[in-house]
């Protein structure tokens, strides 16, 4: 990660109103970082900007946004997520969202999903300069004989 972050920002409906809160707050921070979001939060999101500054908008969550933001973080196109996803109501495409939040774990980026989280991630010196995430070594999973115990 080099010091100007791409930072994933997602909020579920219900949750669309405390992230633009979140934004606007950090709006100083942010413009500082390339941002990058799923369907009407990027709307939202550029609202906050007036224009003034180049959001990258993928796809809507359940029109697979989700899925665009995953295989952006195996590219090392993310390098930080902040998703205000909402845990009191049921998604059709909470299977999507689980799968997101998985590949964030597998590639060791950092993660907010909710406020607290997100003020402290955001409020690190590591926002500031470059970092480096120490990725976990998976070559003896991708090694592994699959067919061991199985005669063919």
């Amino acid at each position: 990660m080099q010091d100007e972050k791409k930072i994933a920002l997602v909020a579920h409906d219900n949750r669309k109103k405390d992230l633009i809160e979140w934004v606007t707050w950090n709006e100083k921070i942010l413009t500082k970082h390339s941002l990058i979001c799923t369907g009407t939060t990027g709307k939202l999101v550029e609202q906050v900007f007036q224009n003034d500054k180049h959001i990258t908008k993928l796809k809507s969550g359940p029109l697979g946004g989700d899925q665009q933001l995953g295989a952006m973080i195996t590219e090392d196109k993310i390098d930080i997520l902040i998703f205000f996803w909402d845990p009191m109501e049921p998604h059709p495409h909470d299977v999507d969202v689980k799968a997101l939040l998985r590949i964030a774990v597998v590639y060791n980026i950092p993660v907010a999903c909710n406020r607290s989280t997100a003020d402290f991630l955001i409020s690190s010196p590591l926002m500031q300069e470059p970092y480096e995430p120490v990725l976990k070594n998976y070559s003896d999973y991708l090694s592994r004989d699959i067919f061991e115990n199985e005669s063919l």
